[in-house]
């Protein structure tokens, strides 16, 4: 079992249940007393942390954070953000029939979507923790608190690395919403909206102002966010500039991508082990979402992952580290024909379980149709289950060093000063050569160009989140781009341009009349 002595101190607060951004937490009024200690604001910085995945006060569950929908499990933030970034994709279908949630590969959701209506307030929530984080260790606070010396410069530490989660919120949601109001501190007004220039501004401005306040790059404690966290978040805002305001700044995403190249990070040797219960040796990871089996209950995250990737009556749920399979999570044959072959015996990335599976979906409700993917399980690189079978070791990545990779070749080809096509061809090919095991699987640059990025992004990167944002910034996403079920079409079909975004939640515009929801809902 995995010991992280900073993000699994017990909370000395009951959380936040909101759907503003405005909301304070339960505890404040009895902030002066609490935050004379200094432990306190450690405490409250792990809830920012496990708010990305965590869903309440309890685990696996209980005191829920958000009590809109019936199940806890499916308010954990990085749950919910998946389900966006995935199942809305030709990556990825589901078999369960919980309210909404086959709207979301059938391009069907509306404004009163559950789902939507999550990850609209898991953003709020994330935010309103970092505003009142902020309120409490301003230094006026801090003095009146009698907060000095190394307990001091440890809170301004804290600060930063608030205000990049609540950066990385607010880039989620310029990406899924578009449009939603940037408040900085707790206040009982009425938000009023922002448009995507200046959400964007928001971010980019707030990572520049803390990028020389953060702990330099894998200094940091596991787990916490430091300076390459902070590059990737760079990097990611830039590259996908163009599309979300008009601005192309590639040129920007590789001064932000050579920072990590030059940090010292290299890739795993093995592909698999970046998604197994161990992964937080890798020197591959830059930025993860802590699991742990018995420290960290969740019914979200990569316990969600490995249980809902299981299934039908061949899986043997002992061999990937859990007590039981969800029946739920699939592919499409569109991302399985990416690769050389099904087996992974070509490209070691293909992990598909195909025995008793369809390649072809007939049936999106029924498991069996579509191969199953168990990239991501509860077993270490040595073979050794984790520590509990319920709730995994397994943590999220959220932020590696090959993504930096396809994101450096891709700024290159559209454009972007600081690279070279060389050195993009090169890290490309050492992608390749560690899926291939060998230089079987170079490319030329002759082959090297924008649509062999994208299928090469769908090939090392499926399941982790990035693949709804990727067709939309190639124009693949809607109304370009057909994959099987698209648009609840056995074939698929193009689908409405103004689903590049999602709407805002009509319970958030009843209740805010300054609101203005989004074109096309």
């Amino acid at each position: 079992m995995k010991k992280y002595t900073f993000l699994f101190i017990a909370f000395l607060f009951t959380g936040v249940s909101c759907t503003d951004l405005d909301v304070t937490p339960e505890d404040a009024a009895a902030a002066d007393e609490v935050f004379q200690d200094p432990a306190a604001y450690t405490s409250y910085l792990a809830k920012l942390y496990a708010a990305y995945s965590h869903t309440g006060q309890d685990g696996p569950s209980g005191q829920p954070d958000i009590t809109i929908v019936s199940d806890e499990g499916f308010t954990s933030y990085n749950r919910v953000y998946w389900k966006a970034q995935e199942l809305t994709t030709d990556e990825a279908v589901i078999a369960w029939t919980d309210a909404g949630i086959q709207d979301l590969h059938q391009h069907s959701w509306t404004s009163e979507n559950q789902f939507v209506r999550v990850m609209y307030y898991r953003i709020a929530l994330i935010v309103s923790i970092a505003n009142d984080f902020l309120t409490q260790s301003t230094d006026e606070n801090l003095t009146a608190r009698g907060i000095v010396g190394a307990d001091y410069d440890n809170i301004q530490t804290y600060r930063a690395e608030a205000r990049f989660l609540r950066a990385l919120a607010y880039w989620h949601a310029l990406d899924i919403f578009r449009t939603i109001p940037v408040v900085e501190e707790i206040t009982v007004d009425l938000p009023t909206q922002s448009t995507p220039d200046e959400l964007f501004s928001f971010i980019e401005n707030e990572l520049n102002e803390i990028e020389p306040l953060m702990v330099p790059a894998r200094q940091n404690e596991y787990g916490r966010a430091d300076q390459g966290a902070l590059w990737m978040l760079q990097a990611k805002l830039y590259l996908n500039a163009e599309h979300q305001i008009d601005q192309p700044k590639y040129t920007e995403c590789l001064t932000a991508c050579n920072k990590i190249l030059a940090a010292g990070y290299t890739l795993d040797e093995d592909y698999r082990s970046l998604f197994m219960a161990d992964n937080h040796t890798s020197n591959e990871l830059i930025f993860t979402l802590i699991a742990d089996g018995k420290d960290a209950q969740n019914w979200g995250s990569t316990t969600f992952l490995v249980h809902g990737a299981i299934g039908g009556e061949l899986m043997n749920a002992a061999d990937y580290g859990v007590d039981g399979g969800w029946g739920g999570m699939r592919t499409t044959s569109a991302l399985v024909e990416k690769f050389p072959d099904e087996t992974g015996d070509i490209d070691s990335r293909a992990i598909f379980y195909v025995d008793g599976q369809s390649k072809e979906i007939e049936d999106l409700l029924t498991f069996t149709d579509g191969y199953a993917v168990p990239k991501y399980t509860n077993v270490t690189s040595g073979g050794v289950a984790g520590s509990d079978p319920t709730h995994v070791d397994t943590d999220y990545p959220m932020f590696r060093l090959g993504d930096t990779y396809l994101m450096y070749a891709e700024a290159v080809l559209r454009g972007g000063s600081g690279g070279s096509e060389g050195e993009a061809l090169g890290y490309v090919n050492a992608l390749r050569e560690r899926a291939y095991g060998n230089d079987d699987g170079n490319i030329t640059m002759a082959e090297l160009d924008l649509p062999f990025i994208l299928d090469e992004r769908s090939r090392e990167l499926y399941w982790e989140a990035t693949r709804r944002i990727d067709l939309i910034r190639f124009g693949q996403f809607t109304d370009e781009g057909i994959w099987p079920w698209k648009g609840n079409v056995k074939e698929g079909r193009t689908t409405e341009s103004f689903r590049d975004i999602f709407p805002i939640p009509a319970s958030d515009l009843l209740a805010n009349p300054n609101l203005v929801q989004n074109e096309g809902y």
